[in-house]
């Protein structure tokens, strides 16, 4: 109560000297008053003839006969009011942290000599929340108006500040209530609150959704570096957009999947190449473009002829050695029965030979690993070496067949009889019966040329009823065997007809000479192999000589 005792004083002095006339008012008769805070009240009043005891402020219906009640002696208030001024004329006063449930009448209260008096008509005391008025969605570009709304005019001049994510937009300032954005950006997106300046309390949040596409989505790959073959990949792909777009992956033309991430579990060298992740969302769409390298050993190594087709001696050939490989094999080896017989991609001979055929590896190396390819080099030439050899054994009457060989590829076929300085073939085929003396050679031939052999002679002996074919050749070694045939030929025929020989002595008397028991077939061969055709003569007619004289076992030759 100590506030009101100078307003008591004041009071009966002013109904001492009061004027003739009364009159009161507030000033204002309404107020706005944001939530949380501090409002004035005002009252004029003047009342002459009566002495004022006591001036004080009440607020809501009085019942008439019931006290009235004095707001700085109320609980709810006496903390938050404040008599700011008191003279003879006028009262204010200050309520601080105002709510909803200040929300009433407010009147300035007399008590006289004489009676209690309120004063009509009192002062209106509304309490208002700051609200964001904001389009729920907009489209990037689009022009947004932002208000900051109350549901009563604000009875003092505000100045409005605009927040996003609760921090000042730059320490905007906007008498009208109102934010602007031209050409909104997906930036402007966020949680916007309006606040009156010189005022604690700031409004609910309001949340601007900028719609737009979207941007360039970022592809990621793990493991990052370099991926080899059998590798475990994954592809991760994020992209900015609201609403949040679709992902899905295309290589070539074709979706793989759908979804934020695409993985591998055991790369290989085919899952090579381009991938793009396509985001989309209703406001467009997007791609990027990553590339998968995946490294692998060598593989599918193929070796290449030039020229293709058949290779005849003397012609120049090169081996090229293709290999698949990431990275691309930088190490060639070229090997022949084991042997490493070059280095390179191409492997290169200049005049081929038949001694080059055979079989040639191609060896494909880089940092990932190895393979070998083979390929086989037939060299075809013509006949070469070409021998004439005998062909069984040589018999009394019988021909002598003889035979021709031939080193070629492909084997010759074409055999042809000569005999020497006559221009026409004498035989063909691979075998020629001789049945006449002379000299003779074969002439081989392939689709790739021919060679003729080193002429044989052949001679025939005609006598005692027997032929003797004699054969001689060019060549050394040939010629031994030829003649070594032919002198057993001879030992032979010489044996048979000794035997003959004896056979006809054995008819005779037997007192005819003293050899006549003589069986040559139960000697041995070796004491009798000199003998040869013995021819009987006429009897020597000598006085007690014998038929034979001096005849050893070993020599029976005749006196």
């Amino acid at each position: 109560m100590a506030p009101c005792l100078p307003l008591v004083i004041l009071l009966m002095i002013h109904s001492v000297y009061g004027q003739s006339d009364s009159s009161l008012s507030y000033s204002p008769l309404h107020i706005c008053a944001l939530n949380d805070s501090t409002v004035k009240m005002k009252c004029t009043f003047t009342y002459p003839g009566y002495y004022i005891m006591k001036v004080f402020w009440t607020k809501g219906a009085v019942i008439k006969g019931e006290e009235i009640p004095d707001l700085s002696e109320d609980p709810e208030y006496s903390h938050r009011l404040q008599y700011l001024e008191d003279t003879h004329w006028y009262t204010t006063i200050k309520l601080s942290h105002v709510n909803q449930k200040d929300e009433d009448n407010y009147y300035c209260s007399f008590i006289t000599d004489q009676y209690k008096w309120i004063g009509d008509p009192g002062m209106t005391l509304t309490v208002t929340d700051l609200q964001v008025e904001s389009p729920e969605r907009v489209t990037e570009g689009d022009s947004v108006n932002l208000r900051c709304k109350s549901s009563c005019a604000l009875t003092d001049r505000a100045t409005f500040i605009w927040y996003r994510n609760s921090q000042p937009l730059t320490e905007r300032r906007d008498r009208n209530n109102e934010l602007l954005l031209q050409s909104v950006r997906r930036e402007d997106s966020g949680r916007y609150s309006c606040a009156v300046d010189g005022h604690t309390h700031i409004s609910p949040d309001v949340q601007l959704n900028v719609m737009y596409p979207p941007v360039n989505p970022v592809i990621s790959i793990s493991p990052s570096g370099v991926i080899v073959e059998g590798d475990s990949v994954t592809l991760s792909c994020i992209s900015d957009s609201n609403p949040p777009a679709e992902i899905s992956w295309i290589k070539g033309g074709h979706i793989l999947i759908s979804g934020r991430i695409c993985s591998f579990s055991k790369i290989s060298s085919d899952d090579s190449g381009e991938y793009k992740c396509k985001s989309i969302n209703k406001h467009g769409e997007k791609y990027s473009a990553v590339v998968l390298n995946v490294m692998y050993p060598p593989k599918s190594v193929s070796v290449f002829i030039s020229p293709s087709g058949v290779i005849v001696e003397g012609d120049s050939v090169t081996l090229n050695c293709i290999s698949d490989s990431n990275p691309p094999a930088l190490n060639f080896s070229w090997f022949k029965g084991g042997t490493i017989v070059g280095s390179g991609i191409i492997y290169s001979i200049s005049k081929i030979s038949s001694d080059d055929s055979g079989e040639y590896k191609c060896k494909s190396i880089n940092e990932h690993g190895e393979k070998y390819s083979a390929v086989t080099l037939n060299v075809m030439y013509p006949p070469k070496n070409v021998l004439v050899s005998v062909s069984g054994e040589i018999v009394d009457g019988d021909s002598v067949t003889l035979s021709c060989s031939s080193d070629s590829n492909p084997p010759a076929l074409n055999f042809s009889w000569f005999k020497e300085n006559e221009t026409s073939a004498v035989g063909s085929g691979q075998s020629f019966s001789a049945l006449q003396s002379g000299r003779f050679y074969c002439q081989a031939r392939n689709q790739h040329g021919s060679q003729r052999s080193d002429t044989v002679t052949v001679t025939v002996h005609h006598g005692a009823g027997r032929n003797v074919i004699v054969i001689t050749a060019a060549s050394g070694g040939l010629f031994i065997i030829i003649i070594f045939i032919t002198i057993l030929f001879i030992i032979q025929r010489k044996v048979m007809n000794r035997r003959s020989a004896i056979h006809e002595y054995e008819n005779d008397d037997p007192s005819a000479g003293s050899y006549t028991a003589l069986d040559l077939r139960t000697r041995s061969s070796d004491q009798y192999n000199t003998l040869t055709t013995v021819h009987p003569r006429p009897a020597v007619h000598q006085s007690g000589s014998s038929e034979y004289e001096n005849v050893s076992p070993h020599n029976k030759s005749p006196r």
